[in-house]
């Protein structure tokens, strides 16, 4: 059996403990500089590097019933999960009846319909294209697709177009690429970037940060077709920096996390149901510290990626035994 790459693991349990507690603090984003500016910093990269990182391990896309089976893995628990958000928000919302749709994908979903996207648009670019014209064409729909008017949230294709050149990159980038991010004369300077990052967010509390979401198009962030073109470059810039940034950063060494980083899956769907349930808790007077943002984060990212989460929820998520059973097996 092929040894798992500790790096890698790590890699995956620091971006989806980025994921929920950017989404924590979402509802705090003006009402303090700080948590602001430490929003737009993780957004400037967390789901690029994600995204970077599942087209890293997406390298058996010739493989016969690859697309098939990533379809099950991804599309069944989208439309599962589709289904559950909306009895959970008709529960919590008090509304007339629950409302399911199968083509807009509900709030943090859009990144499975996306991420079996990404799959098909890889395999189409591998079959028939050469790596650099292939990432010309992805950064160009990536481009092209803000000019579209028509809303880009239906089957997530706003998001599906600007985010793939990251998925075509990370299949295209070898292992040793990425040992010159160790050197202290790369984190350095990656270190500084994104400190002037953090700063200048922090005195410029207006900006939309719509503008790192990839969803909406330019006219709906009020921005002519030039204006767009030249903030989606900026952001694209911002985005490859800060994913340098934080893969340079993130330790080698194994911690007792670790291996819980291949369950970001678990992380991912079921983490939505306590954020939402919060915003909608209306008793405290004052938003929560960000201290305290941050280790709810932390407890919320340790348990749901858990061994014990894993095994509770792989057979719902992924069609599979449950992981206590397995291994009783393997030892019989």
């Amino acid at each position: 059996m092929k040894k798992r790459d500790e790096y890698f693991d790590n890699v995956r349990f620091f971006l989806i403990f980025l994921v929920v507690f950017g989404h924590l603090m979402r509802p705090y984003v003006y009402d303090n500089p700080t948590i602001y500016a430490l929003y737009m910093t993780i957004y400037s990269f967390h789901m690029p590097a994600f995204i970077f990182i599942s087209g890293f391990f997406a390298k058996g896309i010739m493989r016969p019933g690859y697309i098939k089976k990533t379809a099950g893995k991804l599309l069944i628990p989208l439309v599962i999960f589709q289904v559950i958000y909306a009895v959970f928000y008709y529960w919590i919302e008090h509304e007339d009846a629950p409302s399911v749709s199968l083509l807009i994908p509900e709030w943090s979903l859009w990144f499975l319909i996306s991420l079996f996207f990404w799959h098909v648009l890889l395999l189409g670019a591998v079959k028939w294209l050469k790596p650099l014209p292939a990432m010309l064409l992805a950064l160009a729909a990536g481009f092209l697709i803000g000019l579209v008017t028509e809303s880009l949230t239906v089957l997530s294709i706003g998001r599906t177009f600007v985010f793939f050149p990251f998925f075509l990159a990370g299949y295209y980038v070898k292992k040793e690429w990425f040992q010159p991010l160790f050197k202290l004369s790369v984190r350095l300077p990656l270190l500084v970037a994104a400190v002037i990052l953090f700063v200048y967010f922090y005195d410029h509390t207006h900006l939309q940060i719509e503008w790192l979401f990839g969803s909406k198009s330019y006219a709906a962030l009020e921005a002519g077709a030039a204006e767009g073109l030249t903030y989606r470059l900026l952001v694209y810039a911002l985005n490859v920096i800060m994913i340098a940034f934080c893969l340079s950063f993130v330790p080698r060494k194994p911690f007792f996390f670790t291996s819980w980083g291949r369950n970001t899956l678990y992380v991912y769907l079921l983490h939505g149901f306590f954020v939402q349930s919060s915003r909608r808790v209306d008793t405290l007077e004052l938003p929560p510290s960000l201290f305290v943002l941050f280790i709810t984060a932390v407890v919320l990212t340790l348990i749901l990626a858990s061994p014990l989460t894993a095994a509770l929820f792989r057979p719902f998520l992924e069609q599979k035994r449950p992981g206590f059973l397995t291994k009783k097996e393997k030892k019989s």
